[in-house]
């Protein structure tokens, strides 16, 4: 059944379904295409005729990967998507934020009907620029690393003016994402032009103050002790990227509009070396990495977690599917490699003849040492100030997002979690255990984004984190309960033996 929705840039068409209401493709600000290009998002032109609503606006430009199989040479993308419940009342909104590693992925794939029709809240997914277009940075290039946060902030002003027309509440907006874009909602957490603008924040794997070992991410991968740059980093790295490929020549006018002339193709290629937000500039003046400890950040309640075995997807995907798997000798090497003295202490606490294969030893070292701790860190940085409520999804059953190599066991991997959420494309093959898991992880997302709290009826209880009860809530279709998230990831040994790590 067709639907009709009045907004302020004009009236658009979606469709009604028997439990919900569906919208997609709506332009929330101008096309960022040639003087727009790296350029603050700007209002959308109003349209006099209805708009059709009922398909999904262009991805942002991508190439596919393993895990994002989209692909898009098209600028014009700054649309976003509702899913709405049918009824009457002013309901939460709940604004998603996509993953896809900064450079991937799009709003219009995360299916939200079985989270807003069940739990009675207003599902938003939008896209945002990404990569080079959302991350880029250039000398003389105003607002250069915060382009894609910009749009972000575009979104959640686009809902504080429209959404009611969908049953939404404006003044009851939850902000969330898993992966990159947790790592977003946790700079909109420190970034000033994101006060007010939302009054829950959500953060799944978000990684903000994560730490990662050399080789942590994939063969060759550098020590990150963080995950953000500057803006004087990110414009030193895009001035000596652009010199090597000869984008910006003598006497062919300024060099911003050079780069604002180079074809969308061209600049896809290289969109993932430019995969995060930048600090030190307008938008996001200060990084989280001290903001956050030190209490610098909008105070709203925050639910945050992961997953319990978060690296054996990287692991998965670029050692053994890309034909390097680790061998006994070369699980010792990456550990000396990033452990340095401390390399003997970690082989013992993580022998590899205790795992499958050397490969699972290392995704289990770095997800503890790395990912786990960042949740903790995470935790506790934002709990002395905000009512904190922490998870860790724990079904090792889980369906795999992306196919693993045979003998690669994907336990609870990276973004795992999200099929229960959503529909991506179709349903996932759950079992009814898992459906049920499903159904209440909604239920306590959706009560979080009612009031900053997930307890409610029928529900295993769900304490606040806090530094004298630092309780994590595991989630798994057998048991869900609080555990001591501490001791299962090794966490006073990492912070014992490897300080720093």
């Amino acid at each position: 059944m067709e639907d009709i929705v009045e907004l302020d840039s004009g009236r658009v068409l979606g469709r009604t379904f028997e439990k919900y209401r569906l919208f997609q493709g709506i332009p929330y600000a101008a096309p960022p295409v040639g003087e727009l290009r790296w350029s603050s998002p700007q209002p959308v032109e109003p349209w006099p005729d209805v708009r059709d609503a009922t398909a999904p606006g262009n991805p942002c430009p991508q190439l596919p990967q393993d895990f994002a199989d989209i692909a898009s040479l098209d600028e014009d993308c700054l649309f976003l998507n509702v899913t709405a419940p049918r009824g009457g009342g002013r309901k939460p909104v709940m604004v998603w934020l996509h993953g896809g590693g900064g450079a991937n992925g799009e709003g219009a794939i995360f299916d939200a009907h079985r989270l807003a029709a069940a739990e009675d809240v207003v599902v938003v997914t939008p896209n945002s620029r990404l990569g080079i277009f959302g991350n880029f940075g250039y000398p003389g290039l105003a607002g250069g690393g915060g382009f894609g946060l910009e749009d972000q902030q575009a979104v959640l002003r686009w809902v504080q003016r429209n959404i009611g027309e969908f049953g939404g509440d404006p003044g009851n907006v939850t902000l969330f994402g898993e992966s990159y874009g947790g790592l977003n909602v946790s700079a909109h957490l420190v970034a000033p032009g994101s006060a007010g603008l939302f009054h829950r924040a959500i953060v799944q794997s978000g990684f903000a103050l994560l730490h990662a070992p050399a080789n942590g991410w994939a063969p060759g991968s550098p020590e990150l002790p963080t995950m953000w740059m500057s803006t004087v980093e990110l414009e030193a790295l895009a001035e000596h990227l652009v010199g090597e490929l000869g984008w910006v020549r003598p006497g062919q006018g300024p060099a911003i509009e050079q780069l604002r002339r180079v074809p969308v193709e061209q600049l896809v290629n290289v969109s993932s070396v430019f995969s995060r937000p930048a600090f030190g500039g307008a938008v996001l003046p200060e990084s989280p990495v001290p903001a956050l400890p030190a209490g610098r950040f909008h105070r709203v309640p925050v639910l945050t977690g992961g997953t319990r075995d978060e690296a054996r997807l990287f692991t998965a995907l670029f050692w053994d599917a890309a034909g390097q798997p680790i061998t006994a000798d070369g699980y010792d090497k990456l550990l000396a490699e990033a452990f340095d003295a401390a390399a003997d202490d970690v082989a013992q606490q993580y022998p590899a003849d205790a795992y499958p294969t050397p490969s699972v030893a290392w995704a289990d070292v770095v997800g503890d040492c790395a990912w786990a701790r960042s949740v903790w860190d995470f935790a506790n940085a934002l709990s002395a100030d905000t009512a904190t409520y922490v998870y860790e999804f724990a079904d090792r059953d889980a369906p795999p997002v992306v196919p693993f190599p045979p003998g690669f066991p994907p336990g609870a991997h990276h973004s795992a979690e999200v099929p229960y959420q959503f529909d991506l494309g179709e349903p996932a093959p759950l079992n009814d255990a898992q459906w049920r898991l499903a159904a209440t992880m909604n239920r306590y997302w959706a009560n979080f984004a009612r009031s900053g709290d997930p307890n409610g009826p029928d529900l295993p209880g769900w304490p606040r984190f806090s530094a004298a009860e630092p309780r994590v809530q595991s989630l798994h279709p057998d048991e869900i309960a609080g555990i001591d998230f501490a001791a299962r990831h090794r966490l006073e040994f990492w912070a014992r033996r490897v300080s720093g790590a």
